[in-house]
């Protein structure tokens, strides 16, 4: 299984990883690399903000479902003959 892939698999899983942590735990030298290639791939990948109780701030990612208003976007960007919508 491809890195990637054990990166997609650990967010199927629910988990929310920073992108220090898909670095350590994956042995990726590019994190972002990797979260570029899920969308591209078409998994809706999302970037939070979280706090911790010392108040700093991380990003952390995570697999999600797009809401209605980005699919609709998405079709409006490729035009609905592209989209397989006619």
């Amino acid at each position: 299984m491809s890195k990637v892939n054990q990166v997609l698999q650990a967010f199927k899983n629910g988990e929310e990883l920073t992108a220090k942590q898909i670095s350590s735990r994956f042995k990726l030298s590019d994190p972002h690399s990797a979260i570029s290639t899920l969308r591209k791939s078409g998994y809706a990948i999302y970037l939070n903000k979280r706090t911790n109780s010392m108040g700093e701030t991380y990003n952390k990612y995570r697999l999600g479902t797009p809401t209605r208003q980005v699919i609709a976007a998405g079709i409006a960007a490729l035009g609905v003959e592209a989209a397989g919508l006619v």
